[in-house]
This record gives structure tokens, sequence and C-alpha cells, in this order.
């Protein structure tokens, strides 16, 4: 199996697909467009299905679980029909499960639906990055993953908004009708424009027993556990505070709920100035290079953050500026990261692929669930949190295999 980026294959397109890189910027935002934007309605969801606010958060909890397990059997199969198939195909689905959402009469029906959203979107994030990884050299592929990358960052701070917005108007509902509308514009936009981009050539077998040995062969490279669990270290420390954002606004810094995007805008900002910069690095530096100012970034942010939580009381120009730094590491390190990650499999990009997204969900269920209502009671906590989870990251990158 070829590790190194001049034996790696690219697909047969001798001009990547025309805008390819925002049209799966726009299909990898459906993922937390599906988790943010029913949040401001959660009132009103327990208050007509007549349930506790602990009933309420499974539907989140389901979903990602849901996300996290599907994409193991997308992505294999990306790998043997196509990533347009699947990528239609799911968005079918998703239509059909938050359109069941906004009719659900009841909260079983609705939780169904919500477990239906979640297997959907893993088949987007599955197969919409190994698209670009098809059609493009590494250089290519990290330049134009920075791009989407900098698009799905605007995702999280938009979201709530036109959630909260469509609430006030319509009712919570409409939330879920919207979410369908969207996906139903981006398969049309994907069926006018967007060709297959898995030759017939690199087509692999989807048969159990072959899928078994690939993702036997995931489980012992070093190299590629490496960069996968270093993807949910990181990505957890982020987490953290996405997940404690109602704690650390309302308990921690005294404010209301209209001052969310005092943490929210800024962290995004430092995702996309992150992006912005992977891009700029992809044809100076390599890969390994960009990853370690990554990590050196968060590495600053996150020992910030210690201290400040250790010796000053909680304000809210010392309690976000660390995470900018953060959030900066992070946008420069996902582009880079995951093009170093599909390219350890390149025959299998989209089973590959499934294995980071499904790692990477998990580690989010698992900081939501686990890591916050554990830490969240103290700032300092959290941050002791973050530094741990960063920490694990730079051992795992200090002993990657560079081949």
């Amino acid at each position: 199996m070829p590790n190194t980026e001049s034996e790696i294959p690219v697909s047969q397109h001798p001009h990547p697909p025309k805008y390819l890189t925002t049209i799966i910027a726009l299909l990898t935002m459906i993922g937390p467009f599906t988790i943010d934007t029913y949040l401001p309605s959660f009132p009103a969801i327990e208050a007509e299905f007549e349930v506790s606010r602990a009933l309420m958060s499974q539907s989140l909890a389901f979903y990602l679980a849901a996300f996290a397990i599907s994409t193991l059997f997308w992505g294999p199969l990306s790998d043997r029909l196509g990533r347009r198939a699947v990528v239609v195909s799911t968005l079918l689905l998703y239509f059909v499960a938050s359109i069941g959402c906004g009719l659900a009469g009841d909260y079983n029906t609705f939780l169904f639906f919500r477990v239906l959203q979640g297997v959907a979107a893993g088949g987007g994030l599955a197969a919409g990055r190994t698209m670009i990884r098809d059609v493009h050299t590494p250089q290519d592929a990290q330049h134009a993953l920075s791009r989407v990358m900098m698009l799905f960052a605007l995702a999280p701070a938009i979201a709530p908004v036109i959630g909260g917005w469509l609430h006030d108007l319509f009712g919570w509902r409409s939330v879920f009708y919207f979410l369908g509308i969207y996906s139903g514009v981006v398969l049309a936009v994907i069926l006018l424009l967007i060709p297959e981009t898995l030759p017939v050539s690199m087509r692999q077998s989807f048969h159990p027993i072959y899928v078994a040995r690939v993702y036997g062969r995931t489980l012992i490279h070093r190299r590629f556990q490496s960069l996968v669990f270093m993807v949910a270290c990181y990505f957890g420390g982020m987490f953290l505070y996405v997940a404690g954002a109602p704690t650390l606004i309302f308990d921690f810094l005294e404010l209301d709920a209209h001052q969310f995007w005092y943490l929210f805008v800024p962290m995004v900002g430092g995702i996309i100035f992150g992006a912005w910069l992977s891009g700029y690095l992809a044809h100076r530096w390599h890969a390994e290079r960009t990853l370690s100012l990554s990590l050196t970034l968060m590495a600053i942010g996150t020992t910030l953050n210690l201290l400040q939580a250790l010796w000053l009381q909680p304000l809210v120009i010392t309690s976000i500026l660390p995470l900018v730094f953060y959030t900066a590491g992070i946008g420069i390190a996902m582009p880079a990261m995951t093009v170093l990650s599909l390219d350890c499999f390149p025959n299998n990009r989209g089973a590959a692929s499934a294995v980071q997204g499904s790692v990477h969900m998990m580690g989010n269920a698992l900081v939501a669930s686990i890591a916050v209502p554990l830490l969240g009671h103290q700032p300092e906590w959290l941050a002791a949190g973050q530094f741990a989870l960063v920490a694990i990251a730079l051992v795992l990158w200090r002993f990657v295999p560079r081949q």
C-alpha cells in the first residue's frame, strides 16, 4: 500500500469539477446545521411532547451516535458505487428524515427521525471530502479543503441564529422543514453540476469480508491510527467549550442567551483564519510542518487558557481569547490532517474517511456526555481537560510514523 505522495493515484479528471469546493462545503454544513439549528426550540419541543430536558438531549446524543456508526457503512459503499451515488442517496434520505421530524406527533417518532438524520448525514461527510481528494494532488487537496473549512466554520455560528428566527416566526417545526429544503437545494446542485469523481477502474469490493479486512488494516496502521486519534483529541478540546457553552456563558461569565456570540464568533473567526493560513501554506510547506505549527498554536492557546482559569476571575476577554489561538490551530490542522489520513489508504479513501469521521464524532459524543458533566463545574477543570487532550495529541504527533 503506497504511502508517499508521489505514489498516490489521482482520479482521471484533467480539471476538477467547477464549484466542487463550494458545493462540498455546503454539503458538510448539513452536520452542524442539524446539531445547532433546533437548540433554541428545545423548550417548545419539550412542552409539546411533554418530555424532560434529559430526554430532549438524547435526541442530540442519538443523532451523534447514528452519524458516527453510519459513516462506517457509507465510506466503503462510496468506494464501491462511487461518491456521487452515496451523496445523492443520503441527501434524499436526509430530506425524508427532516420532513419526518417536522411532522412528528410524539417524541418517539421525533427521535426515530433524528436517528435517521444522523444515518443520512454520515454519508455526506464520508463521501463528500473524498471527492476533493479524488481529483486533486495532495497540496491542491489541502488548499481546497482549507476553503471548505472556512465555509464550514460559518455553520455553527449562523445555525442557532437561523433556528431562533424560524422558531420565533413559524414555530419549531419550521426548523426541520428548513433543513429538508436546504438538503433538497444541495441535492439539486449536485445533480446538475457535480459528476462522479471516482473512476470505475478504482472501484473496490463491498463484500463484507473485504470491508472487514480494510477496516482491520486501519486498526493496525500506526500512522493512520495516530492521525485519527489526534483529530479526536484536539477537536474534543474545542468541543468541551462548545458542549459546555451554556455553563461558560451563564454560570462562569454571567451573560445572557443573547450573548452566546461572544464565544462562538471569536472561535469561528479563529477557525476561518487558520483554514485560510492552511490554504496559503499548502504549496509552500509540507503538511507535516503545517501540522507542527497548528499544534504549537493549540498548545499556546490551551496553556494560556489553563493559566487564566487558575489565576484570574472569569472575564469575557481572558476566557475567550485563548480559545481563539486554539481554534486557529484547529483551522490550520484539519485540511492537512484530512489529506494525510486519506492518503494512508489511497485505494480505500472512502473507508479511511469513514473511520476518521466515526472516531471524531464518537469523541465529541463522549466529551458531551461524560467530560462536560464531570468537568463543567469549575472553569479550571474545563481548561485542565482541554490541556490533557492536547497533551495526548502532542504525544501522538511526536511518535507518529512518518511513513
